[in-house]
């Protein structure tokens, strides 16, 4: 896993990064606001399509006794497990190629070989990369200083109440830091955009709701992770590996809080990105 630390400069307003031992996700920058602008170059030409939102329900256990497991994760465990109406394979083949559109590659942990690039499709920005685990924003039963030596209180974007963002609970997944390296609102992208996270046959839809380091990519939260079937201890757990993160440029799940809105978005987004010429 990679290593993170982060000091706040509270004056300028911006996290300086420094080398730490602690053998973790990627720690992230101070919050920005989820009302801020998508930005420049483009939004999406996908026609939107967007039921009621519905607010998130009530958190899971996350300890149950021995052997006692629900429906969701046994399924997920089986692989039979998916969100939406969007294949795995579907979304896979359209993201075979890349055309990089960022000005360099990004590392996945610390020490690692820049080797990722930042991609460009019709509609959408997309990368390949490994899972580390973001368990920062509200202190919860599963994400907690106990529990991750480097959690962080804020997260980059907040619900529309004010408060963070929930790691436990919400499916969210994480941007690197804006850069000359590549500019995340540049290309339609903040808080809130809708993206499908693709790993081993499964899809998964979530929000973007934090930034880390400009120079590591491949992070989502604890319950991003979960759904997935990827270990979502922010100490030891984690993917390796092939995990590919799509972003609908222009999108937005509204409020960012509900992981429903993002579902419904998401599935109409990339059933229109798998259909397209």
């Amino acid at each position: 896993m990679r290593n993170r630390t982060a000091v706040l400069v509270a004056a300028a307003g911006v996290a300086l990064l420094a080398p730490a031992s602690y053998p973790a996700a990627a720690q992230q920058h101070p919050p920005e606001t989820a009302a801020a602008a998508p930005g420049g170059a483009g939004g999406s030409p996908v026609a939107e399509a967007l039921g009621p939102a519905e607010a998130v329900g009530p958190a899971e256990a996350v300890r149950r006794p021995a052997g006692v497991r629900s429906a969701r994760e046994g399924a997920a465990r089986r692989g039979s497990a998916r969100e939406g109406s969007v294949r795995a394979a579907d979304l896979l083949a359209r993201t075979r190629s890349c055309a990089q559109i960022s000005r360099g590659k990004y590392r996945t942990d610390d020490g690692a070989p820049a080797d990722v690039p930042v991609c460009g499709a019709r509609g959408v920005v997309f990368w390949k990369a490994d899972m580390d685990i973001d368990c920062d924003g509200q202190p919860t039963k599963a994400c907690n200083r106990r529990t991750d030596p480097l959690f962080f209180h804020a997260t980059a974007f907040q619900q529309s109440d004010g408060r963070q963002l929930n790691a436990e609970r919400l499916p969210y997944v994480v941007v690197p830091g804006a850069s000359r390296r590549w500019n995340h609102a540049r290309h339609g992208i903040t808080g809130g955009t809708v993206a499908a996270v693709v790993h081993r046959g499964r899809v998964q839809y979530a929000v973007v709701g934090d930034t880390g380091p400009e120079e590591l990519i491949g992070e989502a939260s604890y319950a991003t992770a979960r759904a997935l079937g990827i270990r979502p201890d922010p100490r030891t757990g984690g993917a390796p590996a092939d995990v590919t993160y799509i972003f609908f440029k222009g999108s937005k799940a509204s409020p960012i809080e509900s992981h429903r809105a993002a579902v419904d978005r998401g599935d109409a987004l990339a059933r229109a990105f798998v259909r397209r010429d």
